[in-house]
């Protein structure tokens, strides 16, 4: 997220007009003619913005007298009237990102100086076809058109503009690296070697048409948002040697219907398999501990799933808008549950909550239209804001003794609750916590107790 707001930053201040500015934590940017740069603790210059409108460009290999040694991160973000450039043997390194969304640019020569060259370069260069690297380059070399770092073994870009269907990732390559393969919507299959241990950030993200894809044992991570909007991947098996799936790993993979998730995993994390509209179910294996927020968001189709004994944590919208979930059982272990974890699901019918909560949290199940029986166990001492709000065929409840708190709009717009036993525990009952429920509703509570006073006070029958 820092380098992600350092980056906006930048941006912002390469495309004013002001030929010298400064920031207390950012360098100052100096403008000469069509370029913005910055001068770096050894006196050079790097490259941080471009304004001009130039097809075939070839980079200055000085500028007001500063040696050009760097090409900055985003530097040259939506230049989209350059064709082909030219860099000089001064540069040694290229940020990463440093022409992302070059949408006309076809070819690249890259001299034998860079020794540096960051993540994801080319991202959305839609039109790039030819990267130019010489035999005798140190620390670079393109095989069949693809960019590779000899030193680390990685295949950094694979030109999203290629129209081939299949690609084979050569064998001895280690990593696939950041945004390697995102955008590349011609793909349907990748082959990829057991040489390889590291697949990275965003790496095949937004390959639509990419349908499968076997991952080797001999990998040990996957980045965040690998898979994401891979809509047409229908199955994935992920391998023993991963221990976490990371955030966004598999968001809006559209045709995703099956996930084998081995024992190995120990957190799912945020919007892990959100929008996955598909997936109809899913075994999460005794081991993982959390479940991040977002987690299977809007998972449609979702109509089961199988939460093991070892899970602690639900995170925020864990399973928000999952539509088919009929029933769910919350293991013992668990002990937090995110607000909205299980809002909206509209066909769920029953929930067990274990001892181990002690609080209901915000609009955890609001909108369960088919909640039909809650058991509140006697651990829980408080019932969050909107906690039950607009669970429509909810017909009775029943509020353990540990209860001290209700919030407001807990049992709210519940049109078929009729009844509701209140304990003497309780010390407070938010703003319209029963409110627009059914005519009929009337409420047991104790002698002497706060309830019977509430009830009198709100006008609701009780005995």
């Amino acid at each position: 997220m820092k380098k992600i707001l350092f980056l906006a930053l930048v941006i912002a201040l390469c495309f004013c007009l002001s030929p010298a500015i400064a920031q207390d934590d950012l360098p100052t940017v100096y403008t000469s003619g069509e370029y913005y740069y910055i001068l770096l603790p050894d006196g050079t210059a790097e490259i941080a913005g471009y304004s001009g409108a130039e097809k075939e460009l070839i980079l200055p290999s000085s500028l007001d007298g500063y040696p050009v040694t760097s090409i900055g991160e985003y530097a040259f973000y939506a230049c989209v009237s350059i064709t082909s450039l030219s860099i000089p043997d001064s540069v040694t390194s290229i940020g990463y990102h440093a022409f992302y969304y070059c949408e006309s640019l076809v070819s690249i020569s890259i001299p034998d100086s860079i020794v540096s060259i960051g993540f994801g370069p080319f991202v959305q260069c839609t039109s790039l076809t030819s990267i130019q690297v010489s035999p005798d380059h140190p620390v670079l070399e393109v095989i069949d058109g693809v960019l590779f770092h000899k030193q680390k073994k990685e295949l950094i870009y694979y030109p999203s503009a290629f129209s081939d269907t299949n690609y084979t990732i050569p064998q001895g390559t280690v990593i696939i690296g950041d945004f390697a393969f995102t955008d590349c919507k011609s793909l349907t299959s990748i082959s990829i070697p057991d040489s390889v241990i590291s697949i990275g950030d965003g790496t095949f993200s937004s390959c639509e048409r990419l349908a499968s894809i076997t991952i080797p044992d001999s990998v040990t991570t996957i980045g965040i948002a690998a898979f994401t909007k891979c809509y047409s991947l229908v199955s994935v098996s992920i391998p023993e040697t991963i221990t976490a799936i990371e955030d966004f790993t598999f968001r809006s993979c559209y045709s995703l219907t099956s996930v084998s998730i081995p024992n190995s995993i120990t957190s799912i994390g945020n919007d892990a398999f959100s929008s996955c509209v598909s997936l109809t179910s899913i075994s999460i294996p005794d081991g993982v501990i959390t479940i991040g927020n977002n987690a299977f968001f809007g998972c449609d189709a979702l109509a089961s799933i199988s939460l093991p004994h070892s899970v602690a944590s639900i995170g925020s919208n864990a399973f928000f808008g999952c539509d088919a979930l009929a029933s769910i059982d919350i293991p013992s272990g668990v002990t937090y549950i995110g607000e909205k974890a299980f809002g909206s699901c509209i066909s769920l019918t029953s929930v067990s909550i274990p001892n181990s909560i002690t609080s209901i949290g915000e609009m955890v199940f609001a909108e369960c239209d088919s909640l039909l029986f809650i058991s509140i166990p006697d651990s829980v001492t408080s019932i969050g804001y909107a906690a039950f709000y607009s669970c429509d065929a909810l017909a009775s409840v029943s509020i353990p003794g540990s209860v001290t708190l209700i919030g407001d709009y807990a049992f709210s717009c519940c049109k078929s609750l009729s009844s509701a036993a209140l304990p003497a525990s309780l010390a407070s009952i938010g703003e319209e916590a029963f409110s627009q429920c059914a005519s009929s509703l009337h409420f047991s509570v104790p002698h002497d107790s706060f309830a019977l006073n509430w009830c009198k006070e709100n006008g609701f029958p009780f005995n």
